[in-house]
């Protein structure tokens, strides 16, 4: 039995590749960094490599927003963007006061971040084959003292540009990197992310469209 929640990332990917992929395989990587979902693992490398700063042999220096492919080219994409916009004075100290943003990148605000989020996906849906899937990796956040529910801004964009949302599974932790200045908390800490799957075809979800009573 598949289930909706693991501990491994290893693990949902498989699981996705079984019940969602034609041929239980990646076909691209916009946003591969350092190949952690394929390192130490039996998944298998994609063929198309891209990051906007490549760290590794063999990845290709390309935007999301703008991949040299053809349309309706790939099977089976999978992204895991920056999550965290700031331009805190922190990301220049030498401490770690703001460990988390140093480690995994940010945009300087939450709009071009979430602008990335939109014309990234509308890319994957022109290089994606019809019932081709996006894989989707996302993390709610606070920032500045607000809540960003990020996997319900991509749930919405996702339907806006024609994607089915078929699935969605939860990469749970056990534990997270706590940084000085999260001390003042205001909002759960969130020892979760998500992987959506995101496929191209012409099923609507219906809920989408009601309305409420007058």
């Amino acid at each position: 039995m598949i289930k909706s929640i693991s501990y491994t990332q290893e693990e949902i990917i498989k699981n996705i590749l079984e019940l969602h992929s034609k041929d239980n395989k990646i076909d691209c990587d916009p946003t591969y960094s350092k190949g952690c979902f394929y390192k130490n693992t039996d998944i298998e490398e994609p063929i198309y490599k891209y990051d906007i700063n490549p760290q590794m042999e063999g990845v290709i220096k390309a935007n999301a927003e703008k991949l040299p492919l053809l349309d309706c080219s790939l099977n089976t994409i999978i992204f895991d963007p920056p999550f965290l916009a700031t331009t805190g004075s922190s990301l220049n100290k030498a401490d770690n006061s703001n460990i988390i943003n140093k480690r995994f990148g940010v945009y300087d605000n939450e709009m071009s971040l979430f602008k990335f989020y939109k014309n990234a996906m509308k890319e994957f849906y022109r290089v994606l084959k019809p019932d081709g899937i996006l894989i989707f990796k996302c993390q709610d956040k606070v920032s500045s003292g607000k809540q960003y529910f990020s996997h319900c801004f991509i749930y919405n964009t996702a339907i806006d540009l024609g994607f089915y949302p078929v699935d969605l599974f939860i990469l749970l932790s056990k534990n997270r990197i706590i940084a000085k200045w999260q001390q003042n908390q205001k909002h759960a800490r969130k020892y979760h992310s998500y992987f959506w799957v995101l496929k191209k075809c012409n099923i609507k979800t219906l809920y989408s469209e009601v309305d409420a009573d007058d």
